[in-house]
């Protein structure tokens, strides 16, 4: 009788050990995941002022907005980018 309650609270203690140890694993990944997320997050606002720089028109904004939103920070870097080097090449034109 001793060594079957032995037995059951050996195993009922290794499996509340196996779930604090999963707690603590997913605890560790949810914080990873919110770092990244914040990351992301700040990545992004600091896209805004870029955006309001760049852009003259209104709907321009509004596409950089909308390719930030849909696509991310990298998708919305190359539309700014295009949208200088077409800026250039239209004031080169009204020079000449």
């Amino acid at each position: 009788m001793t060594l079957t309650l032995d037995n059951r609270s050996q195993k009922k203690e290794s499996s509340l050990t196996q779930a604090l140890r999963q707690i603590q694993q997913l605890n560790s990944k949810i914080a990873v995941l919110e770092q990244q997320h914040q990351d992301y997050v700040q990545k992004q606002q600091n896209l805004i002022p870029a955006i309001a720089e760049i852009c003259i028109s209104p709907i321009q904004e509004v596409e950089a907005l909308r390719i930030l939103i849909y696509r991310g920070e990298a998708a919305c870097r190359q539309y700014l980018r295009s949208v200088l080097v077409r800026q250039r090449k239209n004031s080169k034109r009204s020079r000449t």
